[in-house]
């Protein structure tokens, strides 16, 4: 049957006559627009460019508004080439295969070149095991043009040449010669830079390599290595998993490097009947936790017992619903056998070992090709930090690490740092590391450097510069051969071991082609092969050390995790990462912690709206031993297991960050043990935070009943589409209708089935939330950074949101049960506390509709707004006056407002801002001035290309050639773009899907985008 569920984006929702959420759903622009402040201003009128004949036109679109926008449009002057190179042709981008790896982030790419700038990043289908195109490895290109970026090597704070910086080096080394120096580096993944180390080591041998990753995998890696000889991590296929249970692993998130998505959603769409089952025991609410089909609140400390109790121990000390959740789950992976997949987060060997022992007759488990993409050992980290604490280690070479800002004790570690007799940092940036050492050495950002890496045993990656070096900089691997005595540089020697090794007779030019190759090479991987030289640096299994946290005192269990914006905080200086709302609380721009609503009460902390719908939250201060981490605004998330909190590590970042961009708290200071578990005490601060949080912003609640679709399999399975999946009908003569029968307009249709019709399909069962899709629409679009101020105002300008929505009940039989047996009196809010305690998660992006009956388009008094032939609304920006009659009338909120000139205005300091920041614009879409309506296109310049493309070369245009960025970044498949006129095409299969449904249908807007509604597996066992 179809679902009577409640949907809500906020608690303020659930409050009886809120006025802040009337206000909100009553007006899509709830600041007033400060006509009377200017029209009264004789001398703002004096200064404005407006004509009197324009002036009295814009008065007759009965809008005061345009005059506010009638600054000129700004003119841009091109400058021709003086020599054009060969390989660019003006107006046409190029491609290059390429790989992200810095140490956190492993993806293969394309990288889009236009006029030889890097402009965008996109996925390389051609590499299977690619690692993950997330959102921070879309907006990695914006990194390359970030303006504190180091311009070239330093010694003692002062610029130097690369040969006098050299010579030192070398001065430096010979002084050295017999004394402990540690080459402290990320994981590289990378068979030819392991091949430099070990050249390097060998002829000083007083250096030793240490590999340090700030957020580390170390008990996963050591239980593997223990298990199976190599230092690495398994890797898994959830498509073949039927069931799966995770433990505290967020594995559509970071969990031990990502790249799980695509396998998963695979197993997430309904097929013959069958789709897999997720259970997950979590305590923050998290990607992972949001699509579950059953998740149950646990903290930390209950984790280590489900776990137990599921690999064989028992559940009797668990409260009692968790217990029977942990019993059925139990018997569905003994089941499941063979095709059952446990995972876990808890940081201990134990807790690993007994993952990887129970997954070891799991068919979804590839433990013979496994992940290098971590490599560290928090023992020999340690060694490091304790030895430059007490001064045993006397020199400390960095590459690609920041430890005086990541590491648990970096106060003590940084004064130690600056009595070492050599301090040498390979970093971008003037970070808080390379601000305290005493040589600097600049490093290339990835697109400007080659390189390699070993993602997975089996595959090799590589990375090229699509860009000369914007700056005075070196790779890191260079100055290696440099200081070793070899003549060659790194792209020689990377060529010239491929060749020898890796490629196996095959073309070295294929291989760069295509960005990678499969081989069975064997090749030496230093870090991979770090803790097996000496005794006790593995942890062994018996060893509880990384849950000693169950011992400490204190009344919260805190869970360390990391943002889908900012990561580990390499990327802290990217506004399109800053801005990018976080998936499950719709916060950005900060950092907070994530109480439970009863936590909360008890604490005396309070979320609340203000008039305008923004959200401001109390403070705490957080204790653990003695570390203080004071003033951490919170945020009270539903789903927060009672007794737990949460807070996400890479913020706080001080040191070449931007003052915009030095947001949130610097949570490294509690991650002790590299323990992302922790037992923390929180007290209460004064004062409030103001949050710039977009969860009450182009709200459609209240509207209708048509936003997102739900059922079970099981309904799915047995009952007629009608009932789960009903088309909303209309009165026509007295009786009901279907909005679908053409008797139901009053439009003239369009003549649609000539040329190209687009439609897009988003399937809500495979979309995460993940935002790699907004992030590409960033790039690919010029859509601007507004900064924190105008995002708690609501002003962002992103062309694509990803609503996340909450509902009640843990099962729809449940609820509608509820729902169906409520006294005639009653309300909603008997389902809705325990929805509060443990909501439903929906995930569901929103664009533009592109309507064939658009409202928008029949309000616009200048015709800026108009319907296309391929079926796209379009707008012409310099017909645009501004009076947004079109956003009022879109039922979808999807238009943006351009309250200020974002480009070349020092109110928006950002990457538009600067000439540096500006070469990543998209010459293909105009950047939009002040005072005009923007929103999605469909990335009409995309499919004219393609069209273009195809004309050119006399055929057809191919099913899967029409792609926009958010379809073309979906690594998941959830979005499919296409030509519902190709009666062969993918989205027309899928527009004739019992799943289809459009948003808002009831309101007859027919739009050419369209959503698969969800499905979850309820079945117990």
């Amino acid at each position: 049957m179809a679902s009577n569920k409640k949907y809500w984006k906020s608690v303020e929702e659930l409050k009886e006559d809120s006025t802040i959420v009337k206000a909100l759903q009553d007006n899509e622009f709830v600041t007033e627009i400060p006509t009377d402040e200017f029209l009264g201003d004789k001398k703002a009128l004096e200064s404005s460019s407006t004509t009197r004949r324009d002036f009295l036109k814009y008065v007759g679109f009965t809008t005061a508004a345009a005059t506010l926008a009638a600054c000129e449009g700004p003119v841009v002057k091109s400058i021709p080439y003086v020599v054009q190179p060969d390989e660019i042709v003006p107006g046409v981008a190029n491609y290059y295969a390429s790989t992200m790896a810095d140490g956190f982030d492993f993806a293969n790419v394309l990288v889009k070149t236009r006029e030889g700038r890097p402009i965008k990043i996109e996925r390389n289908d051609l590499a299977v095991n690619g690692g993950s195109a997330n959102a921070r490895v879309h907006a990695s290109v914006l990194s390359l043009y970030d303006k504190n970026r180091l311009t070239g090597p330093m010694l003692d704070g002062a610029a130097v040449t690369w040969p006098e910086f050299d010579t030192a080096v070398a001065q430096k080394m010979n002084e050295m010669a017999g004394k402990d120096i540690v080459l402290l580096t990320q994981t590289f993944a990378s068979p030819s830079t392991s091949k430099l180390i070990s050249e390097f080591t060998a002829k000083y041998p007083n250096i030793r390599h240490i590999v340090y990753d700030a957020v580390s995998c170390s008990g996963a890696l050591d239980a593997f290595q223990n298990k199976y000889g190599t230092r690495a991590l398994p890797d898994y296929d959830f498509s073949k998993a039927e069931v799966i249970v995770s433990v505290g692993a967020d594995f559509l998130g970071d969990w031990q490097g990502g790249s799980y998505s695509k396998g998963y959603a695979q197993g997430r769409i309904p097929k013959n009947g069958k789709m897999s089952r997720h259970i997950q025991f979590e305590a923050n609410l998290t990607l992972t936790g949001g699509k579950a089909d059953k998740r149950v609140p646990a903290t930390p400390s209950q984790q280590v017992e489900i776990l137990k109790a599921l690999t064989g121990g028992s559940a009797s000390g668990l409260p009692a619903n968790i217990a029977d959740a942990v019993a059925k789950a139990k018997a569905q992976l003994q089941k499941a056998g063979s095709k059952a997949l446990l995972v876990t987060n808890l940081p201990d060997v134990a807790s690993q070992t007994l993952a990887l022992n129970f997954n070891a007759n799991s068919e979804a488990i590839d433990i013979n090709k496994p992940l290098l993409t971590r490599q560290a050992s928090n023992s020999e980290v340690m060694s490091v930090v304790n030895g430059v604490i007490s001064g045993s280690i006397k020199g400390l070479i960095t590459v690609g690490v920041d430890p005086v800002y990541s590491l648990p004790n970096a106060t003590e570690f940084a004064e130690g740092y600056q009595k070492l007799e050599m301090s040498l940092a390979f970093a971008m940036k003037q970070d808080a590391t390379a601000s305290l050492a005493k040589m600097v050495a600049a490093t290339p950002h990835y697109l400007e450097s080659w390189g390699d890496a070993q993602i997975k045993k089996g595959t090799y990656s590589l990375t090229q510069p699509t860009i000369r070096p914007l700056f005075n900089t070196r790779q890191f691997q260079d100055s290696i051969l440099q200081w070793t005595g070899n003549t060659q540089n790194y792209y020689e020697y990377l060529k010239e071991t491929w060749t020898s090794s890796v490629l196996a007779g095959g073309s070295w030019s294929q291989a760069l082609h295509d960005g990678f190759v499969a081989s069975d090479a064997e090749m030496t991987m230093e870090q991979a092969n770090v803790a097996t030289e000496g005794a006790g640096v593995i942890e062994e299994s018996t060893s509880n050390g990384a849950l000693s946290f169950l011992s400490q005192e204190g009344g919260y269990d805190l869970t360390l995790y990391t943002s889908i914006g900012l990561g580990d905080g390499q990327q802290a200086n990217n506004p399109w990462l800053q801005e990018l709302p976080d998936p499950i609380t719709r916060a950005s721009w900060d950092n907070y912690l994530t109480v439970s609503a009863a936590d909360a009460e008890a604490l005396d902390l309070v979320n609340e709206h203000v008039s305008n719908g923004a959200l401001n939250g109390s403070y705490v201060n957080i204790k653990l031993g003695n570390v203080v981490v004071e003033n951490v605004p919170v945020i009270i998330q539903p789903g927060q297991a009672k007794g737990s909190v949460g807070l996400a590590l890479g913020y706080g970042k001080k040191a070449a960050i931007q003052e915009e961009m030095q947001t949130g708290v610097n949570a490294y200071p509690l991650y002790q043990n590299f323990s992302n578990i922790q037992k923390v005490t929180i007290e209460k601060a004064s004062g409030m935070h103001e949050f710039a949080c977009v969860q009450l912003q182009s709200t459609m609640a209240g509207r209708s009943e048509d936003i997102i679709k739900e059922t079970t399999l099981e309904i799915f399975n047995t009952k007629d589409k009608s009932l789960w999946n009903s088309i909303p009908v209309t009165d026509y003569d007295h009786s009901p209708i279907s909005v679908r029968d053409k008797k139901a307009d009053i439009w003239s249709p369009f003549e649609d089935t000539v040329g190209h019709h687009f439609n897009l399909s988003i399937d809500l069962n495979a979309c995460t939330g993940c935002g790699a899709c907004v992030i590409a629409c960033h790039a690919e679009n010029n859509v601007p950074v507004v900064g924190k101020e105008e995002v708690r105002k609501f002003r962002d300008m992103h062309w694509l949101r990803i609503d996340r929505y909450y509902s009640a009940g843990e099962t729809f039989k449940e609820e509608i049960e509820t729902l169906e047996n409520l006294p005639a009196f009653d309300t909603y809010k008997v389902v809705e506390v325990p929805a509060y305690e443990n909501p439903q998660v929906a995930f569901q992006p929103v664009m533009c509709q592109h309507c064939n009956h658009a409202p928008c388009e029949t309000v616009c008094p200048v015709a800026a707004t108009s319907h296309g032939r391929q079926g796209q609304n379009q707008m012409a920006y310099n017909r645009c006056v501004g009076t947004r009659y079109c956003a009022n009338n879109c039922p979808y909120k999807v238009r943006r407002f351009n309250w200020f000139l974002y480009a070349e205005n020092d109110e928006f300091d950002y990457n538009m801002n600067n000439d540096l920041g500006r070469m990543v614009l998209n010459p293909d879409v105009n950047v939009r001035s002040r005072g005009v309506m923007e929103k999605c296109s469909l990335c009409i310049q995309m499919t004219q290309k393609t069209i273009l493309d195809a004309k050119r070369d006399g055929r057809p245009v191919k099913d899967g050639e029409f792609q926009t960025a958010c379809s073309n970044a979906c690594e998941t498949g959830a979005m499919v773009f296409g030509d519902v006129n190709d009666k062969d095409s993918e989205v027309l299969k899928l527009k004739g899907n019992d799943r289809m449904y459009h948003l808002l249908e009831n309101v007859g807007t027919k739009p050419n985008v369209f959503y698969q509604a969800i499905v979850k597996n309820t079945s117990e066992a």
